[in-house]
């Protein structure tokens, strides 16, 4: 066991080699902190001479503060630790995609292909409308001439023309012997090219001869074709081509480093203004720049301090660097990298010169609002869609950018899913959403006070139909409904009245500010937004006027999607956007007015806010999705409230229509069903209205509307094959067919 003198003795003697340089010792040990408040209040220069003559560790430098207020390096003994192995710079790198991003995905590959397909299909038709009217008659035009210059050039060929040019040279400058020389051989070509001329004419004398007096017609026909296409081509003049381009490159300059660090340096950032002028790596690319959809992109590591926000607050500045319009220079951050990582997307043209951006399910005959909403295109073309289920859309922008053509796209997606309760308010008085009252549960268009009263009484029933869903929902079992939100499986139980509901306020605005209803409607609304989520209520909101009278801040800092088009200002911005958007270099206020009409930042649907070109439908491509829509509810009886002619107050629950809900309950690919399985299925669609239905009922409730019950042959649950009163669906529909007519012609 060791004694506590020891200890002393090692301490005093470790203390004393401290102090006295000049000690024995096998190694020294400095005292780090007392070395540095030494060094720290020293002004002298000059080093200490014995210093050299001491043995020092090696060790990092660590900096710290002098006289002069520059850094100083200070010696340490902490061993230095090295940086990651070759192994885990390897793992750590990141890999470039074998396969272009178009290549992967189905919808770019789908795309490229059709405009391959239209590219050519635009040339052959190009062509082929011309080659009647244009081609044929400049061969024809073109044709003797084109047999002089065929004639001259094989006359020519014969009496070695190409070489008079060279024997007149060497007969001015008087080369006796190479001009004899080059006479001696214009004298054997001359005599060779003579005789082969002499059969070449007779040859094609006695084809001709034959083309004229003994072969066929059709022979003659495509003799003559040939000797037209012929002699015409070879008359075309050098400067008049036959066929004109049926498509006219643009070329664009290609992006490379070069332009974009001088572009970069030219914005007015200072840091990296001095890294470049100095020529420091003030901008490093991350990967080569690469074609990426219509443009170029590049990735580019910022110097350090500088973001992403930074550079796209002077995205003007940076467009005229890269003498671009400012539409086609998009820089954008990168969600899986650092601050300072830019994505810079140059486009080939400005996204306001795209044009008319089809929407995706312009032609679809249903739709799943639990999928995502197809709703424009970013720059780069690639397309950009909405989540609907637990979220809340809020729309904003200068009148006329486009904001109400937004509505339209996420209110005709909701409309193609029949499960879906679409109520719709458009409290501007144009008739914008008119097309889609036909699947309506509840409807207003106007701005008068009636107008408003009903938009703000629907919030109310809204607000009611939340704290009804919430006490539905506590009710289902976990292994129903595990995570308390609405599912498909749960909306597709009509029993459980959980179907999704979108509430749409187009101009809500002029409710909001209303002085008598727009107070509680902003508190209803702001409820729904905080509740409503998980129990399949939506609401969309547009407005062109956000401020905090007209938008209450409850709303505007809860709604989880955002879409901003082009606003007046900072406030505007961040209303729309969020807090700090406008800081953080998200600015809807850089969009040119009617000039960028329809693009927009979305946020909240994606990572990062992304600038997105809206599809646009206009009334006509509306009114057919509506029609279908239509179509699709009456067929699956789910048509309800105002779409159904009911009054406006008898909005609480659905209407009950038997001959619609037997319709929803017997699918068209089951021909012929059981009475007594239309009664069960009745049941858990309305148990309220159809609850304890047996075959009977069914029997006797269809029996007035003309549907006769039959025996039908099918399999029991216990799969034993037997007959028992059923339907004819046939019989159904015919019925539903007949009804409607009548009502139509009263």
């Amino acid at each position: 066991m060791k004694h506590p003198d020891d200890d002393n003795e090692l301490f005093n003697r470790l203390e004393a080699e401290m102090t006295d340089p000049a000690a024995p010792s096998g190694g020294e040990v400095v005292d780090l902190g007392k070395a540095r408040t030494a060094r720290g209040e020293s002004t002298d220069p000059t080093p200490d001479p014995s210093a050299d003559s001491r043995p020092t560790e090696s060790a990092d430098p660590e900096p710290t503060e002098s006289a002069d207020a520059h850094p100083t390096l200070v010696d340490s003994t902490v061993p230095t630790v090295s940086g990651p192995g070759v192994i885990d710079r390897i793992k750590n790198s990141k890999r470039l995609d074998v396969f272009p991003a178009w290549l992967k995905s189905g919808a770019e590959f789908r795309e490229a292909l059709g405009w391959l397909a239209g590219h050519a299909w635009h040339t052959v038709a190009f062509h082929a409308v011309r080659v009647p009217f244009v081609y044929l008659p400049k061969l024809i035009w073109r044709a003797p001439r084109g047999a002089l210059n065929t004639v001259g050039k094989v006359g020519r060929w014969a009496v070695d023309g190409e070489g008079e040019a060279l024997r007149q040279y060497t007969a001015t400058n008087e080369q006796v012997d190479e001009y004899l020389k080059l006479s001696r051989q214009r004298d054997r070509r001359v005599r060779l090219r003579m005789i082969l001329t002499v059969l070449g004419s007779l040859l094609a004398l006695g084809v001709g001869l034959f083309l004229v007096y003994g072969a066929e017609p059709m022979t003659q026909v495509i003799a003559a074709a040939v000797a037209v296409l012929g002699f015409g081509l070879a008359g075309a003049p050098a400067d008049a081509p036959l066929a004109t381009r049926a498509v006219i490159k643009t070329e664009v300059q290609k992006l490379t480093s070069d332009i974009v660090v001088k572009a970069m340096a030219s914005i007015g950032i200072g840091q990296i203004a001095s890294a470049v002028a100095k020529g420091k790596d003030g901008i490093q690319f991350a990967a080569p720049i690469t074609r990426e959809g219509p443009g170029w992109r590049a990735d580019i590591d910022l110097p350090l301090g500088v973001t992403v926000a930074d550079v796209a607050d002077r995205r003007a500045r940076l467009a005229s660097g890269l003498r671009r319009p400012l539409g086609c220079v998009w820089p954008d951050a990168d969600p899986n990298e650092h601050e300072g990582r830019l994505i810079l997307w140059v486009g080939d043209r400005d996204l306001s010169k795209t044009g008319i951006v089809k929407w995706q399910l312009a032609n679809a005959r249903r739709h799943d609002i639990f999928k995502r909403n197809p709703f424009g295109i970013d720059p780069r073309g690639r397309a950009q869609s909405v989540p609907m289920i637990q979220h809340n859309i809020l729309i904003g922008s200068l009148p006329g950018q486009g904001k109400t053509a937004s509505v339209r796209v996420l209110a005709c997606g909701a409309a193609l899913d029949p499960s879906v309760e679409l109520w719709l308010h458009e409290n501007k008085g144009t008739g914008d959403l008119d097309s889609l009252e036909c699947v309506s549960h509840r409807f207003v268009s106007g701005i008068d006070d009636d107008s408003i009263k009903y938009a703000a009484d629907s919030l109310k029933l809204l607000r009611e139909e939340v704290m009804r869903r919430a006490a539905a929902i506590k009710k289902l079992p976990r292994d129903l409904c595990p995570d308390k939100r609405i599912t498909r499986s749960i909306a597709d139980k009509r029993s459980l009245k959980l179907w999704p509901l979108v509430g749409v306020f187009d101009e809500c605005q002029n409710l909001f500010a209303h002085p008598k209803y727009g107070k509680q409607a902003g508190d209803d609304a702001e409820f729904i937004i905080k509740l409503g989520r998980a129990l399949g209520v939506i609401l969309i909101l547009a407005t062109q006027r956000p401020d905090k009278d007209s938008l209450p801040t409850g709303i505007s800092g809860n709604v989880s999607i955002r879409f901003a088009l082009k606003v007046a200002g900072q406030v505007e911005n961040d209303m729309i956007l969020g807090t700090s958007a406008y800081k953080n270099g998200v600015r809807a206020t850089s969009f040119r007015p009617e000039i960028d009409a329809g693009n927009g930042y979305l946020s909240g649907a994606t990572a990062l806010p992304v600038v997105v070109r809206t599809a646009y439908l206009d009334d006509n491509a509306t009114h057919a999705i509506a029609q279908r829509a239509h179509a699709l509810r009456k067929a699956e009886g789910t048509l309800s409230g105002h779409a159904l002619g009911e009054d406006a107050e008898s909005t609480a629950g659905p209407s009950y229509d038997l001959l619609a809900d037997v319709a929803a309950v017997v699918p068209p690919s089951e021909k012929r069903v059981w009475n007594e399985r239309i009664a069960a299925r009745l049941a858990e669609l309305r148990p309220e209205v159809y609850g304890g239905w047996k075959g009977e009922n069914v029997t006797s409730a269809l029996k007035p509307h003309g549907i006769k019950t039959a025996g039908v042959a099918g399999t029991t649950d216990d799969g034993e094959r037997t007959t028992r009163r059923g339907i004819v669906r046939d019989d159904l529909t015919a019925a539903i067919a007949e009804r409607d007519e009548s009502r139509g012609a009263a």
